[in-house]
């Protein structure tokens, strides 16, 4: 999930999408708020969902990148960019439900999903909560509990304040797109709340059947301790060679990379999510 304030310097830098790519925005009302997304591509359908603070174009060029083998369907979450907020708070299970809704509105019974930070945690809980619309998931810099994201950020989350965030560039960034010009404070106000809300998933990621991808930076939120047993809740971490199959989730994680250099990598990032969408593995001495 897109971490508070370490989104400062992906949205800086983050590269606008290919001119090639060209994507076709529309509106869809999902849950009462005016949803913007768009699709670019052809192929199977693929869901991208981005961080908290971002929006489609902060998510740089892994979207057209992913387009040049799916149809990729990018998304604004409640609040974002130019979708409307609602008076409703913004938590991972109402995250969940609004993909889920927007996959009802246009069509879509299953797709492969995305997400990077806030957006990966809320494809998480979609793959927890409706198991049946997901078909992969590739989930970068995410958790399944508070315990597992950093203690630096663990301390940081009680001095946030909506006047720090005012502050930031991005706060000037969001009046461009927003569907409300003045509403980031109120948006700043529930991402805040969300860092606050309870987050212990354990249990239910170990029995879930969806493939995951997880994918982090080895200078992550969260930490790699955490990652590692995720990655083993979801039955990785054993060894091959062995004569059993490989499981059909996998980890990647990115060297010499912080929460927000993960999506200015998509090159790297593109490496690792094209074959394991494709169900492509290396292959060993014994195959």
């Amino acid at each position: 999930m897109f971490r508070a304030v370490l989104v400062t310097a992906a949205l800086a830098v983050a590269c606008p999408a290919l001119a090639d790519s060209k994507p076709i925005g529309d509106r869809v009302d999902v849950n009462g708020m005016q949803m913007y997304y768009e699709v670019s591509g052809t192929g199977d359908p693929l869901i991208v969902l981005h961080g908290a603070y971002m929006n489609i174009p902060s998510m740089g060029e892994i979207i057209p990148m992913l387009a040049e083998s799916h149809q990729v369907y990018a998304l604004e979450f409640q609040g974002h960019g130019r979708t409307t907020d609602i008076d409703r708070p913004i938590t991972y299970p109402n995250l969940a439900g609004d993909v889920a809704a927007f996959m009802d509105a246009v069509g879509i019974e299953t797709a492969d999903v995305f997400g990077y930070s806030m957006g990966a945690a809320a494809g998480l809980r979609l793959a927890l909560d409706y198991p049946e619309k997901v078909d992969q998931l590739v989930a970068a810099s995410v958790a399944y509990d508070f315990d597992g994201w950093q203690p630096a950020f663990k301390d940081f989350v009680p001095q946030m304040s909506v006047e720090m965030f005012l502050e930031m560039p991005f706060a000037a960034e969001y009046r461009e797109l927003a569907a409300d010009p003045d509403g980031f404070p109120a948006l700043v106000e529930k991402l805040i709340a969300l860092e606050h809300e309870p987050m212990a998933w354990g249990e239910a990621v170990e029995v879930m059947e969806t493939p995951v991808l997880v994918i982090t930076g080895d200078a992550d939120v969260a930490t790699l301790e955490h990652t590692v047993s995720m990655f083993r809740l979801l039955g990785g971490g054993g060894m091959g060679d062995m004569g059993q199959p490989l499981p059909e989730s996998r980890l990647a994680v990115m060297p010499a990379t912080s929460h927000t250099a993960v999506i200015n990598q998509p090159e790297l990032l593109h490496a690792f999510i094209e074959p394991f969408l494709q169900g492509e593995a290396p292959k060993g001495f014994f195959e």
